[in-house]
Parts: C-alpha cells; structure tokens; sequence
C-alpha cells in the first residue's frame, strides 16, 4: 500500500543562487505528488555532506545543477511507493542514487525508477549511505591506473581522509602494501595506532617522509602508485619515492596549492601523471559491466564487514548548519564526515 499520498508534506534544503552555504541554504517545505506509472517515491533516511556538495551550492564544482536546486549526490532511502509499470523496485526496498544531482537533503522525492540503485539491507545504513562517492573512488585508483600484484606497494598522502582510510583497507584485502602520507598533529600516536589497525604498513608525518629510508633499506618495494589529495610540497614528496615508471593519481587538491614536479622526477624516473574525477568516470560507465561488478564486490565487503566506514557524527537535518561549516572547515586533521538524518527534523 501507499504510503505518500497528495498532501503528504516534504522538506528539503534548497538553494536559490551560488554562496556560502550557510548564507543561501534554507528548508523549504512543499507537497508531493504521487508517483506516476515509470516513477518511485523515496523516503530519504541518511544523507552524507561532502566537500564536493559545498563546492558545488558555491559554484566552484565543475557539476552545476540547475538552479533551484537541492544539493546531496549521496545517500540511503526506503522506496515508500511505486509506479504501476515499476518492475525492478518495490516498496520497503533500499536504494542510493544512480545519478548525479538527485539531491538527497530532503525527506521525500520522486524520481524515475532507473536513477536509484537497489541496495541489500544487509549493508549497514551507514555505509550504504556513503556508498557512491568514497569507496568507489578508492576502488577505482587502485584498479584503473596501475596492474597492482599482491606485495605491490601504493604511498598516498592525506592519508586520514575517507577515501585515505578506504584504500588503506581495501589494500588490505588485495595484499598490497600501503606508505601512509599525514599531517602532524597533537593526537599523533592515536591517529597513527587507527590507520595501523586498519592495515596500513607504514604512516608518517610530511617531515618523515622526506627522510624515511624505508625504500632504500628495502623495507618494502618502491611504490608504483602514489594517490594525491593534498597537492603543494606533499604531493612532491610523495612522487620522490615512486619506482621508475610509476604513476601519480591526483583527485584532490586540500592545500590549494598547484602540484610541482622536478624536472629530474620527469627525465630520470619517467612518471605519469593523471587526474581521476569520479563524477566523470561514472558518467561514462553507467551501464557498464564493470561498475556493477564494482558495487558487487564493495557490498560484499562491506557485508563481510572487511571494509568499516569512516569516522562520522549523524546529525538531525534541522542541524544541517554544523554539517556544512565542518565539512570543508577540518584542516586535514578530524576527519570526521557528517551525515544527516533526514528522518529526525
């Protein structure tokens, strides 16, 4: 049976114009209709804040929805009604977004059946809700630029990130060998005690890693993956250490700083150097065999409770402001990703 009818009330945060999020979000309310017979109705229940989001109510993200707009590319819903020509969803199902934009920061929505993704309830609503962005970031830099064997060695930096704390375990489960790039900080030996329980090999400090000799001991093989989210000096040092031949991934950039590269790295050790976006891989791949074999393998480990989400705080939608100020404003050092609980508003 239905359970949205005409006059069901729905909210949402929805932005008029580009600007600080905290200035142009509002929480609007509205009714909703009915599904008709190729759609879906959607109860949001956990929608994660990332960066890109901020980036893009700002207009700095290269993916700019129309405006008016309602900001979230991630989450976890319950399918509350269905069209009558609907066959591959039912009511009581749960579901991410299979498409960019959908925007997850409201309670309720319509959407065409084919722009949801089905999701076993066996994941936990956490890291379903976190499903779309982080994991498959990780799982794709570690498939697609480098023939990786077990006892290969991959060096990144920001390495306490999400996605940093993700390829640390996903390198777990395929054997290889991970070189932990991360700022300094008080909490230094704490940070360093996670990672190492999440089966990171090594983790360092930016001062460490210019000096380590962990290479040339032989301690473990030189890298020949090196994945970059803070840019400047780091990502620099971090490329000193590649094998010959080796490949740097970047896909972000947190000092703001441009990525230098000595002349000497380029002519003496041969490097590649390539970007990675995962908006655009995903574009290009929707229908493809290889990201449904993608989503397969990450929910069974995430099943198997191989992999664990990130560090986060669940936060009730109407606390949004909290989310949205911390979500960039974290210096590379919390690493905590917010989530809202859009059902407690």
């Amino acid at each position: 049976m239905s359970t949205v009818c005409m006059t069901d009330t729905v909210k949402s945060l929805l932005y008029k114009e580009y600007g600080e999020p905290v200035n142009v979000l509002q929480i609007t309310k509205e009714t909703i209709n009915k599904p008709d017979k190729y759609q879906v109705a959607v109860k949001w229940l956990l929608a994660p804040v990332n960066p890109a989001d901020i980036n893009t109510i700002q207009g700095k993200y290269p993916s700019k929805p129309s405006l008016p707009a309602i900001p979230g590319n991630e989450g976890i819903g319950e399918i509350v009604d269905v069209g009558t020509e609907v066959t591959n969803l039912c009511i009581g199902d749960r579901v991410i977004p299979n498409a960019s934009n959908l925007g997850t920061w409201r309670t309720h929505a319509i959407y065409k059946s084919e722009d949801l993704l089905k999701i076993p309830k066996e994941v936990g609503i956490v890291e379903a809700s976190m499903m779309n962005v982080n994991p498959c970031t990780a799982y794709r830099m570690l498939k697609d630029f480098v023939c990786l064997k077990p006892g290969d060695t991959v060096i990144q930096n920001g390495a306490n990130s999400a996605v940093g704390q993700l390829i640390i375990q996903l390198c777990k489960i395929w054997n290889y060998r991970t070189v932990n790039v991360i700022r300094d900080r008080p909490n230094l030996q704490e940070l360093k005690n996670l990672l190492m329980c999440m089966g990171a090999d090594e983790v360092l400090t930016e001062n460490e890693i210019r000096t380590t000799q962990i290479f040339k001991n032989k301690k473990l093989p030189q890298p020949k993956l090196a994945l970059n989210c803070v840019c400047g000096q780091s990502a620099t040092e971090i490329m000193r250490h590649l094998a010959h031949g080796g490949t740097m991934v970047t896909y972000g950039g947190m000092s703001r700083e441009p990525v230098t590269v000595p002349a000497s790295i380029f002519i003496f050790k041969n490097i590649s150097l390539q970007g990675f976006w995962m908006t655009a891989w995903t574009k290009a791949n929707m229908e493809s065999k290889k990201r449904q074999d993608m989503y397969d393998e990450l929910i069974l480990f995430f099943k198997d409770k191989k992999l664990q989400a990130p560090p986060h705080k669940v936060v009730s939608f109407s606390q949004y402001q909290e989310a949205i100020t911390n979500a960039l404003n974290i210096g590379g050092k919390t690493g905590v990703k917010y989530i809202l609980d859009m059902t407690k508003n």
